[in-house]
């Protein structure tokens, strides 16, 4: 049985973070619609699917840690047969005979119902898109490949006009009863029918849509609507659009994860935009009115004060984004500022420099560099 933390590539104590990083990009990687066609690939996406419906669980990862599977189902005998064993019962029955008792024998554990109605696996599948359009929402289209059951031949996996057959070894119970002599004495185990594999019917014609699987992967087109607000890392629940169930059982959840890409002028923070704003010295100095870029393509004024220092910090009241769904409110623009130093003055300009340096009193380097002054020193 493979690792579920090998199948996503992380380590045992990746934190949950990790976790959900590693499945987007995998998910991306192997997803079915990008490599159409492709069985390796798509059983891939499947194994990428459940380790993450595990690892992404608390309570199911902590199973699995503990005991190594979800279900929390451990098999503390794992030499003998493979076999689930009740201790209890195991050394009552010792007990007994170490004082006299006949013969005995005890039964694994009974195995869950495979015919049992189980709930479709989910299906995840991200969406990337820009902060404009996390700003304002936006209404996608999207593909999705879902399992579902063969019209064909109405998920029976069997060939039309052609009828399942009875399990000649299970008789149609989809279980087999095996006993063991050990150690301890007879052991008495319930498993899957190996014949039928649980499903109590043999299909001696398959359906030529599914291959006897019952179930075919479809594409479907869905509307997305992605509401304004909405930030990095959000999952939209579709509630029963997943995988079909299996036995009748209820389908799965499509869960839509949201990827916004980085935008070249702001970071966000929460419904806060951050922006640079580049001054000149002058600029700083003396103050000024400039137009600073609004997320959405419009500008805004704001006042420079004079003797605006590098670093400093402009908010711009409610030009942020939306908070998720409350479209009325916005957050703020913090605008941070940075002085500019040329590094390449006109002789002018440099005069102007040293003039203002004297009648500041301030020190400044002279004409001559600073490998001059060295070499002046040595001559």
């Amino acid at each position: 049985m493979e690792d579920l933390y090998e199948v996503l590539g992380v380590s045992r104590d990746a934190s949950q973070a990790d976790i959900k990083k590693a499945f987007r990009k995998l998910a991306r990687e192997y997803h079915p619609d990008s490599h159409p066609g492709d069985k390796e690939i798509e059983e891939k996406f499947k194994k990428i699917n459940a380790a993450y419906s595990v690892l992404n669980d608390p309570e199911k990862r902590a199973r699995y840690d503990q005991f190594g599977t979800a279900d929390g189902n451990a098999n503390p005998f794992g030499g003998m047969g493979g076999m689930n064993v009740d201790l209890g019962d195991l050394f009552g029955d010792l007990f007994s005979q170490a004082f006299g008792g006949g013969g005995f024998s005890f039964r694994g554990s009974r195995r869950a119902n495979p015919n049992a109605p189980r709930q479709g696996d989910d299906i995840q599948q991200a969406i990337k898109i820009t902060l404009l359009e996390a700003s304002t929402g936006i209404t996608r289209n999207i593909d999705i490949m879902r399992l579902e059951k063969c019209q064909h031949c109405n998920g029976t996996g069997a060939k039309p006009g052609t009828k399942l057959e009875t399990c000649s070894r299970c008789k149609g119970t989809g279980q087999v009863k095996q006993t063991q002599q050990t150690l301890f004495g007879n052991f008495m185990s319930i498993n899957t029918c190996p014949e039928c594999h649980g499903k109590g019917k043999i299909i001696r014609e398959k359906c030529d849509e599914c291959q006897g699987r019952g179930m075919v992967r479809k594409k479907h087109t869905l509307e997305v609507k992605i509401p304004a607000g909405i930030q990095q890392g959000m999952e939209l629940i579709y509630q029963r659009l997943g995988e079909e169930g299996i036995n009748g059982g209820p389908p799965g959840d499509l869960k839509i994860i949201i990827d916004v890409e980085k935008h070249p002028d702001f970071d966000r923070d929460g419904s806060d935009l951050h922006t640079n704003l580049i001054l000149t010295y002058p600029q700083a100095v003396l103050g000024t009115s400039v137009n600073v870029k609004i997320l959405d393509g419009t500008k805004a004024e704001i006042e420079i004060p004079s003797g605006t220092y590098h670093g400093q910090v402009f908010k711009v009241k409610g030009k942020g984004m939306p908070k998720l769904n409350s479209l009325n409110v916005k957050g703020d623009m913090y605008v941070h500022v940075y002085v500019e130093i040329p590094k390449q003055l006109t002789e002018k300009q440099r005069e102007l420099i040293k003039a203002l340096a004297n009648e500041m009193k301030t020190p400044v380097n002279s004409e001559t560099g600073f490998f001059d002054r060295v070499k002046n020193f040595f001559s």
